[in-house]
């Protein structure tokens, strides 16, 4: 009993406060101390593992007991969640009954017993919030740039059990899930990360019977499934979505010669209440089944060959009764989404499919139409006026464009015109929203990054820097100086900036895509960077450094080049950000740091030119290096007799698999490791 109390004072100590974390446990070795004698001879063990787990051992080695078995309010990496097979019981995360009484509160999380193939919280016996059904995934990623945190989830499904487990990147702050007593599952690495439900109608049958919850929408919303309409129309326009929907036409009667059809509704978070069936081949049997029983409303049917052990799980969800707990989650949510196939009247697909092209293109040339107009009067009414204002701009003080001596100091002929837009700082805080925390994309040493919207509707990237940042006033004159002189289309185009007090802000254009790094490290996203597309990057990338090194008005070395400094446009073309660290030299010799990735899509002599000429660019020796007019030549053309590459100045490699000493510390990663190569 005391070793057993033990370890529940460790748990509860370690969901008590953030401070005391999987990283604080893992940087000593594991800890063993003789608790009692063992009526065979030889002390039983305590041990706390490197994992955080605190386990108590017999002399001969054999786990008596384990903290990771008996979890309170906090799950950390390679904890698991799940259920065995045999018994359909595992254990669940509690919450604490509140902030500073550790005793289990009303909220729960845990495998759903009834089919293991979804996550579910529970408000005492009632389910509070439903995850996504599992489509036979074995590992996904998401990636978040607030910290640099890359969280993998992994499932999987044994002879004997199926569970759920995570674990994070090196060099990622200590991370954990907490059930929290209000009923939230939060994501946390010192900050909050991600947190659950996350809409409005996110918790459990917020829309009623035969309503969904559309997350597509700007503003979470019920809406009703194809072929209803809403059970009482007064509640559904006050908001109570409670009573739910129902069908807006009857269907054949069973047995019936016209039939009934299938809707196909993608991007969905399937209901609840599901019915599994195992052993179908395809797609079209799982539908043959639903269609054979008059009961079925709906299935959907995903295939876990690739992903279990017993090797033969085509999973075929049908539903016979009301569908709850439907959502719509889009496409960005990736994985997760599968499509709904649901029972209506026959004819009705046809109408819908009509109604819908009607209902799309109708607005659209509506919107053409006026905004033409629009377009028209606005360019008639500011003609005179801009020719007018840029008359003023030489005469009036800080007008919307200036010449700035202090940037012109960091130019190597003051003398030189550099003028740029100077924006003012109030214009910045209304199309940031003053900065609002939902418009932040980004941060790092400099600052932070968000995205806003100027007056007139042209999205930006804002740069502002902190009074504090590790990028000085020097490197900001140095970056604005050497953008506002440098134009291709492989760079970032700086549209203006602000020095208005202490205020630094750069101002760019905004890139859809974001960070390079940002789709490469995020599982749901990075099937955007098939082969064709990551060699256009690559060709772009080397194309834009030619251009610094060689073709623009100065020769500059970037000094700083990562995937994080690759914007990507929404045609996913690449141009390089960050200049502050570049430096107007000759005779410098570039280094970079590159990630590489060999997917399915690519062709493999493309891919080992890209290698070969990547192992070129980092020989210790500058004198053996290519130029980057070679590189962009090499890549654009091919080339038969390239040198061979001396080995780089710096190579490390590390695997997170390692091999340790001992049998006290857990070190596999569901058989997975991680190779991570670094240039210097």
């Amino acid at each position: 009993m005391e070793d057993t109390e033990a370890g529940f004072a460790y748990q509860d100590l370690f969901g008590a406060a953030d401070d005391v974390t999987r990283a604080s446990v893992s940087a000593a070795p594991p800890h063993e101390q003789s608790t009692s004698a063992h009526p065979h001879g030889g002390p039983t063990t305590a041990v706390l593992l490197n994992s955080g787990n605190l386990v108590l051992r017999s002399p001969n080695g054999t786990t008596l007991w384990q903290s990771f078995d008996h979890p309170t309010d906090t799950f950390i990496p390679d904890m698991k969640v799940g259920l065995r097979y045999r018994t359909h019981d595992g254990a669940r995360i509690v919450s604490w009954r509140g902030p500073g009484d550790p005793s289990p509160g009303a909220f729960s999380y845990g495998m759903d017993p009834s089919t293991s193939l979804q996550m579910l919280v529970w408000n005492g016996t009632r389910a509070y919030w439903r995850s996504s059904a599992w489509t036979g995934y074995m590992t996904v990623s998401r990636y978040h740039a607030t910290t640099g945190t890359v969280i993998y989830v992994a499932v999987v499904d044994g002879e004997e059990e199926i569970y759920m487990t995570f674990y994070v990147n090196d060099g990622a702050p200590p991370t954990r899930y907490v059930v929290t007593g209000d009923g939230r599952l939060n994501a946390s690495a010192w900050t909050t990360l991600e947190s659950w439900p996350s809409r409005s109608c996110s918790p459990y049958g917020s829309c009623g019977a035969y309503g969904y919850c559309d997350n597509t929408l700007p503003v979470a919303t019920c809406k009703c499934l194809d072929g209803f309409e809403p059970a009482s129309q007064a509640e559904w326009s006050g908001g109570v979505f409670s009573a739910g929907c129902r069908r807006s036409q009857a269907l054949a009667p069973c047995g019936g010669g016209e039939g009934d059809a299938f809707l196909a509704m993608p991007n969905m978070k399937v209901p609840d209440k599901f019915v599994l069936l195992g052993n179908m081949s395809s797609g079209d049997e799982c539908a043959a089944e639903c269609r054979r029983n008059c009961s079925c409303v709906a299935y959907a049917y995903a295939n876990l060959r690739s992903s279990s052990a017993k090797g033969d799980m085509a999973r075929c969800l049908v539903w016979t009764g009301e569908l709850v707990d439907t959502q719509m989650i889009g496409v960005l949510w990736g994985i997760t989404a599968e499509t709904l196939h649901l029972r209506v009247p026959a004819g009705f697909a046809g109408t819908k499919t009509r109604s819908k092209i009607v209902r799309i293109l109708l607005p659209v040339l509506a919107s053409i139409f006026m905004l033409s107009c629009i377009l028209l009067v606005w360019f008639c009414k500011t003609r005179d006026k801009k020719r007018s204002n840029e008359s003023e701009k030489k005469l009036v003080p800080g007008s919307s464009v200036r010449t700035s001596s202090e940037l012109a100091e960091r130019t190597p002929n003051p003398n030189e015109d550099l003028e740029f837009p100077s924006m003012q700082f109030s214009d910045i805080v209304a199309a940031t929203n003053n900065f609002s925390r939902a418009c932040m994309i980004g941060r790092g040493g400099f600052g932070k990054v968000y995205k806003g919207t100027l007056l007139g509707g042209r999205e930006v990237a804002v740069k502002r820097l902190s009074k504090d940042s590790e990028q000085g006033i020097e490197e900001f004159k140095n970056e604005a100086t050497l953008i506002s002189k440098l134009q291709h289309r492989n760079l970032v185009r700086l549209l203006g900036c602000c020095t208005e007090g202490a205020e630094r802000v750069l101002v760019y254009e905004y890139l859809a895509n974001k960070g390079l790094d940002a789709i490469l490290f995020d599982s749901e996203r990075k099937s955007l960077l098939d082969w064709p597309t990551r060699l256009g990057i690559i060709k772009g990338v080397a194309r834009g450094l030619l251009y610094l090194h060689q073709d623009s008005r100065l020769t500059v070395i970037h000094r700083d080049l990562k995937a994080s400094n690759v914007l990507l446009d929404a045609e996913m073309r690449p141009k390089i950000a960050d200049f502050g660290r570049g430096l107007i030299l000759h005779g410098m010799s570039p280094e970079s740091t590159q990630f590489f990735s060999v997917a399915e899509s690519c062709a493999l002599d493309e891919a080992l030119l890209c290698v070969h000429v990547g192992l070129l660019c980092v020989q210790d020796d500058p004198n053996g290096r290519p130029l980057m007019s070679s590189v962009v030549s090499i890549l654009e053309n091919g080339s038969v007799s390239l040198p061979a590459p001396e080995q780089p100045a710096y190579f490390a490699e590390r695997n997170c698999n390692k091999s340790l000493e001992g049998d006290d510390v857990q070190t596999s990663r569901n058989s997975m490791t991680i190779t991570v190569l670094q240039g210097r």
